[in-house]
Parts: structure tokens; sequence; C-alpha cells
């Protein structure tokens, strides 16, 4: 019996520990239940109901890069870096798992798009390439901050 209620007593310290969740200054988390969103944990310690709901994506605020390679028609390569961040979690949280993709298929689309742009021009190419991924970006709530080519 001892024994018993030693095992019920772990259960319930685990049940309480799997129910605090501390999120880190800089960051938001998605909270869901039963696979659909129910909020956002702002940065602080929150409750949650440990076995109905779990955090789907734990979003940074700060800045994040994207490497990119790119290869073109012409049998040339450009490759940089893309900056970007979230501004609005609420609506990136139903995107940020593809992110990545979704920033790579708008480098593609953006660098079809200049056609014959110089590529010497690697700053001119830079911007176009940040504003046509900012069109693709700013409704699902991010922004491109900077776009970097490297040398060819």
């Amino acid at each position: 019996m001892l024994t018993l209620l030693i095992i019920f007593a772990v259960f319930l310290a685990a049940l309480f520990a799997s129910a605090i969740k501390r999120v880190p200054s800089g960051q938001v988390y998605s909270l869901y239940r039963q696979g659909k969103p129910v909020r956002l944990l702002q940065p602080g310690v929150h409750m949650v109901l440990p076995l109905l709901e779990r955090v789907a994506n734990k979003i940074n605020l700060s800045g994040q890069v994207l490497r990119f390679e790119e290869p073109m028609a012409d049998a040339r390569e450009v490759t940089g870096t893309v900056y970007w961040q979230v501004l609005e979690p609420e609506r990136a949280d139903a995107v940020f798992d593809h992110v990545d993709q979704l920033i790579r298929r708008s480098t593609h689309e953006a660098l079809c798009a200049e056609g014959e742009v110089a590529y010497a021009d690697r700053h001119l190419l830079g911007t176009h390439m940040k504003q046509s991924l900012n069109q693709a970006l700013r409704e699902r709530g991010m922004m491109v901050t900077r776009v970097e080519l490297d040398a060819a």
C-alpha cells in the first residue's frame, strides 16, 4: 500500500512539473489543444493542462538567418543569406514550421522574376529580392530585414 502511495505521489509531482512552462524573453510559445491553436504564451511562467495541451512552436522574436544557394538557368549559382524576423507571432504560427521552405521558394521566384538583372550588381539584386520576399512574408507576420548576396 505504501509503495502504491509513493508511486501515485511521484506521478502527481511529475504531472505538476510538466504543467509549468517557462517561456524565455524574446520568445513566444504557441499552445495547441487537440491539434488546434489555443493561445500564445508570452515570456514568463505559465500553467498548462499537462495531458491536453502541448507547445507546438517556440517562436524566436529576434532575428533569424537562412543561407540559400540557388542555381540559375545560365549555369551560375546565386548564394547568399536572408535575415528575417517574426513581427506578429499569431499570424506566423500557422506557417512557422515551413518558413524555411517558404523563404527558399520565394527566393527562387524572386530570382526568376529578376530575369536579366546584372548579377554583378549584388546590392541592387539583393534589394529587389528583399522587396519580393517581404511581399510574400508580410501577410504571414514576418519581415525580411536584409538580403546579402555572396560574390559570384
